[in-house]
């Protein structure tokens, strides 16, 4: 695995204007020095990110994100931050000069070295002579050579035929167990797929990390055998085909989302390489992230019966949740898009695609099943529903949502406007009830601290002068690292200290600082404010401990003794509060 130079990455970061980078991905419009965009990062609607020339650096104020050109690139293509640093040094004109002699940057290279040896050894198998029943079966099934190309397809046999070419190659069992390409039966270790069709599981950046095989030949059960989850494959963490979608995601603007690696492969081939598939029957939190990294609304295209309804409805539920955008589109008279396309043509389903619902009117529809809306209560709990989902919607949906409901039950517009409107009253009365837990003024100061030390070397000496060290051990450790890289270079800038940052054991927390700047302007004057909100707490917090101290002793001059100090710490924080008042 090859790495770059510290001193080229220095010098493609130097060389790259942030501002221009970006305009690469989304407009962006001056006012003042920086310039402002709308975040690709969440659900933006009006411009909220910042991007600084004179920083070199990106803010956004809604939802956090932030970072120097790298960071940036990364986190908008979902590519590694060595492949982000490739990209930028090929806009800038900058030639990489890579390393391979250090050690590799995954610690699972060796096991994803051998799961490319095991689909390697399945797809010759699928090629050879004893692998033309699979094969028949597989162009019955209508692949093409090309598909079964692109997406890897390989046959297991059986005799421990995977056991014994591994083991050849020097690689123990107990390894092959762990990565779940064999079993253990008491006294021997066996293949795990037998006499299937295999097709390879990717993770995110395209390792193979596990297989799914499917019988071809026999009633052999299950029909499907899955790999056992183990230390490079969660598989809620991955979805089916996302490593090759992704790049058609961007490009279409739309991620399509299927229920099953067939319909994900026909969609592939039939060239709505947009396409991924679910890897069970309800979306994980890592799976939600993955998809939010592509920043584009989703289409969801499920089993035509009753339980792909269900999981459009709890999938749907789950990404606007996650403020992704959905729509919904039920596919007629066919099971699933393999089926649908195999019947009517990718033309048909291209057409189909174009015309998908909202989600909100997806569950407008679905609401009704099995419900007697002739019954007045059973409608009357329908409208409450349908009210309920209205909760998050914008205004144009709710407005054709409500004036559906009154057209097609006779219902009074301004009664469904007015039961909306109290139903919403009392979210906010709950959200109230429960507010969010805001930094308190120490945090804050301490996190300002670090950030000014992160942007000038002169910081890094007044906040050892002033205070030193920080107690909480988390933040002392970050003030460590950022005055570490300082002595290091003999100065220190943001952009270029993130970019260090990258593979720091620290880096979620460095990130965590740079998130909660609301103000990213440099003031001598405020970083004296925050070197005082810190001394005040740390005096009050050693005058709660003299006075806890005086109340337990009974000596009556080691409690004079306290007094005294109790005395001169309040005066040093009477006299902290007064150069407050004069600022």
């Amino acid at each position: 695995m090859s790495r770059i130079a510290p001193e080229i990455v220095d010098e493609i970061r130097n060389k790259a204007d942030i501002v221009e980078i970006i305009k690469d991905y989304i407009p962006l419009n001056q006012k003042g020095k920086n310039f402002f965009g709308v975040c690709p990062f969440h659900q933006d609607h009006s411009p909220s990110m910042s991007v600084s020339r004179e920083k070199q650096m990106f803010k956004c104020f809604s939802c956090g994100a932030a970072g120097n050109v790298f960071k940036f690139v990364s986190d908008f293509e979902n590519i590694s931050f060595v492949e982000a640093i490739q990209k930028v040094a090929n806009k800038v004109g900058v030639v990489l000069e890579l390393k391979d002699d250090h050690k590799a940057v995954s610690k699972y290279d060796d096991k994803y070295k051998i799961m490319d040896l095991a689909n390697n050894f399945y797809q010759n198998n699928l090629n050879t002579k004893a692998g033309e029943g699979a094969k028949d079966y597989l162009k019955k099934r209508g692949l093409t050579e090309e598909m079964i190309k692109t997406f890897e397809i390989g046959l297991s046999f059986s005799n421990n035929q995977l056991r014994n070419f591994l083991n050849s190659k020097k690689i123990a069992n107990e390894e092959l167990f762990d990565l779940g390409l064999v079993n253990f039966n008491n006294t021997d270790y066996f293949d795990v797929f037998v006499d299937r069709i295999l097709f390879p599981i990717h993770d995110a950046v395209g390792h193979v990390v596990a297989f799914t095989g499917r019988v071809y030949d026999s009633q052999k059960t299950p029909k499907y055998l899955n790999s056992k989850e183990t230390v490079i494959f969660k598989k809620g963490n991955v979805l089916f085909n996302y490593h090759r979608a992704k790049d058609s995601v961007r490009l279409e603007k739309k991620l399509i989302l299927v229920e099953g690696n067939m319909d994900a492969l026909r969609m592939y081939a039939s060239g709505f390489k947009n396409t991924v598939a679910l890897m069970g029957t309800s979306l994980t939190d890592e799976q939600i992230t993955l998809i939010q990294k592509l920043h584009v609304p989703v289409i969801l295209m499920l089993d035509n019966d009753n339980a792909g309804a269900l999981a459009t409805e709890t999938n749907g539920k789950l990404l606007t949740k996650a403020n992704i955008i959905v729509e919904v589109v039920r596919l007629s008279n066919q099971k699933d898009p393999d089926e649908y396309i195999l019947a009517n043509g990718a033309s048909k389903m291209a057409e189909v695609i174009k015309h998908p619902v909202s989600f909100l009117e997806f569950e407008y529809e679905n609401l009704k099943e099995n419900r007697n809306l002739q019954d007045p209560m059973e409608l009357s709990n329908y409208v409450k529903d349908v009210l309920n989902c209205l909760e998050t919607a914008d205004k144009i949906t709710i407005d054709i949502i409500l004036n559906k409901l009154a057209n097609e039950f006779n219902l009074s517009l301004e009664v469904l406007k007015q039961e909306l409107k109290s139903d919403k009253q009392e979210i906010k009365i709950a959200k109230k009830i429960s507010p969010k837990v805001k930094n308190s003024k120490y945090d804050i100061s301490v996190n300002y601290i670090l950030y000014y030390m992160m942007n000038e070397k002169k910081y890094i000496d007044l906040y050892q002068n002033n205070l030193g060290y920080f107690k909480e051990e988390k933040y002392r450790k970050i003030a460590n690292e950022i005055s570490y890289y300082a002595e290091e270079k003999n100065s220190i800038n943001l952009a270029d200290f993130l970019t260090y940052a990258e593979t720091s054991p620290l880096k979620d927390e460095i990130y965590n600082v740079i998130k909660s700047i609301n103000d990213p302007r440099i003031e001598d004057n405020s970083i004296k404010d925050y070197f005082n909100n810190i001394k005040e707490k740390n005096w009050e917090d050693e005058l709660q401990k003299l006075k806890l101290e005086q109340k337990q002793v009974s000596d009556i001059n080691e409690k004079t003794n306290i007094g005294q100090k109790i005395v001169e710490i309040m005066i040093k924080i009477q006299e902290i509060k007064k150069e407050r008042s004069v600022r």
